[in-house]
């Protein structure tokens, strides 16, 4: 069992993208925290797998540049400047 926060809310049982989506998540560490003091949400999280990318281009990303996981999850888009640090792990 994972404590992932208060403003937790699970996807329908039928989502099984939702599912997936939040598999991935957790897995990475991600918990849907409420911060501040009026009970505001986590903030943003990937509802989708075509946000989550899939999580490869985000953890090759998070390899490149020391950034960790969790945080390259939650980023509503990998900054432009490293375009060139994506998808070249492993690569010569």
């Amino acid at each position: 069992m994972i404590h992932v926060g208060s403003a937790f809310a699970a996807p329908p049982r039928r989502a099984a993208e939702g599912r997936r989506v939040l598999d991935v998540l957790l897995t990475a560490g991600v918990r849907f925290p409420t911060t501040g003091c009026c009970g505001e949400g986590p903030g943003y999280r990937p509802r989708t797998l075509r946000e989550v990318r899939e999580a490869r281009e985000r953890r090759a990303y998070a390899d490149a540049t020391g950034e960790p996981l969790v945080r390259a999850l939650v980023r509503r888009a990998l900054p432009e400047t490293a375009g060139a640090a994506r998808g070249t792990r492993g690569r010569r």
